[in-house]
């Protein structure tokens, strides 16, 4: 793992020896809220996004509701824990980037060195105590989803865990610019799980839905990485953006856009003429401005990158809202 900058390494070590101190008193509120904080929320809440409308897909219609809901809590544990545990271990890293020095063991370590600190709201975990945490959320995943829906899409929602932790967290992330595509791919397996807790089995349009994630993850995040450029060379954290010239990442994005489209198709035969109409229709708008970036990069005009961030977010949701809806209707709509 590529070492951290000087400065980085300085205040890990004042926080390992002291810090907020060992004999503090922490109030509880602010530790659950901490805990709670290191899952990142907002991640399971768009993971989750794409759970439920697979389920639906595989069922071809609502499944009993006992069996969602294992399957949403169990999944929102499993991504809880491999992101607490991303959070453990990038802590260094997050700790120089604006972006992420709020969270709750970054805080801790850009504040050990001052004197006189006490701990407050994103200071009163301490490493081991967010390593333990998000063990114990693995744990209670895979036994959540093992024993309430089956062992295939405990044994998923695991290797989900183990690829964001040790092949994006700890493999990838700081040694290249693919980090994010490959490693990407753990964003992808609530689909597998979702689609696995309802049938046994991972058929192939679960798989279609995969590669759409999967081809929508780099658009998604290079567009946040354009942004926070500056953030993640402090880091010697190798984006494409900070490795690549924006007119090379335009181009990236726009292809990978082209892809997500054309799997996203490819699930019409399933899903329904409804459904692929909606995909074209959602697809062809994400293109556009995929597109709109790739010329503004070009022109050397201002990139804008976030507009298609939050579009990425947009066109996630609603194409697996249409997945939700379309599993609803008679067939062959």
């Amino acid at each position: 793992m590529t070492d951290a900058p000087p400065e980085v390494s300085d205040r890990l070590r004042v926080s390992s020896a002291g810090g907020a101190g060992r004999g503090s008193r922490r109030p509880v509120r602010l530790v659950l809220r901490s805990l709670f904080l290191l899952t990142k929320p907002r991640i399971i809440e768009l993971l989750l996004v794409t759970t439920l409308p697979t389920m639906f897909l595989a069922d071809r219609g609502v499944p009993p509701l006992r069996l969602v809901a294992v399957t949403l809590i169990g999944g929102a544990l499993a991504a809880g824990s491999a992101n607490t545990l991303n959070c453990y271990l990038d802590r260094d890293i997050d700790a120089v980037m604006r972006r992420t020095s709020r969270r709750p063991l970054a805080a801790r370590v850009a504040a050990a060195g001052s004197r006189g600190h006490r701990p407050g709201p994103a200071t009163a975990i301490r490493p081991g105590e967010a390593l333990a945490w998000g063990v114990l959320l693995g744990v209670a995943a895979t036994a959540l989803l093992g024993t309430g829906a089956n062992w295939l899409s405990a044994v998923l929602a695991d290797t989900a865990i183990v690829i964001y932790v040790l092949v994006y967290t700890m493999g990838l992330k700081r040694r290249t610019a693919s980090n994010i595509v490959i490693g990407g791919a753990a964003g992808c397996f609530p689909v597998l799980v979702g689609w696995a807790a309802v049938t046994g089995t991972v058929a192939w349009p679960a798989w279609v839905l995969f590669g759409v994630i999967f081809c929508w993850t780099p658009p998604h995040f290079w567009a946040l990485a354009m942004k926070f450029r500056d953030d993640y060379a402090a880091a010697r954290v190798p984006m494409l953006p900070v490795v690549a010239a924006p007119v090379k990442v335009a181009r990236q994005i726009l292809g990978y856009s082209y892809l997500m489209v054309a799997v996203s198709v490819a699930l019409t035969p399933v899903a329904g003429w409804a459904y692929g109409a909606c995909a074209l229709a959602f697809g062809g708008w994400f293109l556009a401005e995929a597109h709109r970036l790739r010329g503004r990069a070009a022109a050397g005009a201002e990139m804008a990158p976030m507009r298609l961030f939050h579009m990425s977010i947009a066109y996630l949701t609603l194409l697996f809202a249409a997945v939700a809806v379309t599993a609803l209707l008679p067939w062959p709509w």
